[in-house]
């Protein structure tokens, strides 16, 4: 591969600069409530505040179509549109040289591959673990960064959800305004369906189970976010259905019925079967043992999505399959 600057900068819109066309932000469940100066500065880290606040002075941030106020509080699914901001990608590329420069080329060309079904709708994507979804929060480039850097010819390329970052597996990408809109429908209407494969510490007994529990977010004093079952918290369900035994863990696939964060992390830990390689929510204990037999990330997996739009006559079912490391892992297991 040639890794020259001028290599890196024709696969990237612009002339290399980031935000160089208008962006579209959805505010997720977590974020209802802000004000929107509150949500634009945390979701643009590397903007300054000035030209945060001179864009909303200027009424070029649109909320719903609508121009709004900083102090404007958002609600969970209006979508945020927020004008090109000219960030030169080129100044944060360029701190480790070429280096730099090749990883960035090989994660653009990475992204194209993990591509699991495009259309003139939408596009979905096996992510891997290891990668967020959007840059921020000492991350210089995520996915959607990536993608929009691959695809300079996409005009409107925006997600629809969200996975953790060391969640591998299905997110979709809106390609259309009109289908972002109704994807986001059909998540506030709970008609999108998620599956997931997770890897429990323990041998589940039966073969489905369900969890019933609240969750509630929490920010500890060292800024850490965490969330936990309690009365006072969003309602929550999750159901597990057992997809083989072993030794001394189960493999389950996860239904979510509700959309909340680090939901099936809490909820298996909950049930008292956390998810191996958890860092956050799982056994130090049982992680240490996975560890030593060749478990290197937490092993959640998003592996089913089923789509049923408008557009389609019938339902769309994508399936991500498992990466090299989880399948190679379940094998050792067998």
């Amino acid at each position: 591969m040639n890794n020259s600057k001028s290599d890196l900068t024709a696969k990237l819109p612009d002339s290399g600069q980031v935000y160089t066309q208008v962006v579209y932000e959805t505010v997720s469940e977590h974020e209802s409530g802000q004000r929107l100066d509150n949500f634009l500065l945390k979701r643009f880290k590397d903007i300054p505040k000035s030209k945060i606040y001179q864009i909303i002075r200027k009424g070029e941030v649109r909320v719903d179509k609508k121009r709004a106020k900083a102090a404007s509080k958002l609600e969970a699914g209006q979508v945020v549109r927020v004008p090109p901001l000219k960030t030169l990608l080129k100044d944060d590329l360029l701190i480790d040289g070429q280096l730099k420069l090749a990883k960035s080329q090989a994660q653009m060309a990475g992204i194209l591959e993990a591509v699991l079904y495009e259309d003139d709708y939408l596009l979905v994507i096996n992510k891997p673990a290891g990668l967020a979804v959007h840059g921020g929060s000492g991350v210089s480039l995520g996915l959607i960064e990536l993608l929009r850097a691959a695809k300079p010819e996409s005009d409107f390329l925006e997600l629809v959800h969200r996975l953790d970052r060391e969640t591998s597996g299905c997110i979709v990408i809106a390609k259309k305004g009109s289908s972002l809109r109704e994807l986001h429908q059909l998540i506030r209407d709970s008609n999108l369906s998620k599956y997931y494969l997770a890897l429990l510490d323990g041998r589940w007994k039966g073969s489905v189970h369900e969890v019933d529990a609240a969750l509630q977010k929490n920010t500890l004093q060292s800024g850490e976010r965490m969330v936990r079952v309690s009365r006072d918290g969003k309602a929550s369900k999750t159901i597990f259905r057992v997809q083989k035994h072993f030794t001394d863990c189960t493999l389950v696939e996860a239904e979510l019925l509700t959309g909340r964060t680090h939901q099936i992390r809490v909820h298996s830990q909950y049930a008292g079967h956390s998810i191996l390689g958890d860092p956050k929510y799982g056994s130090d204990k049982a992680n240490e043992g996975a560890q030593k037999k060749g478990l290197n990330r937490m092993f959640l997996h998003a592996h089913r999505l089923v789509l049923p739009l408008s557009f389609y006559s019938k339902p769309m079912t994508i399936i991500a399959p498992l990466d090299q490391h989880l399948s190679a892992y379940l094998e050792n297991l067998s």
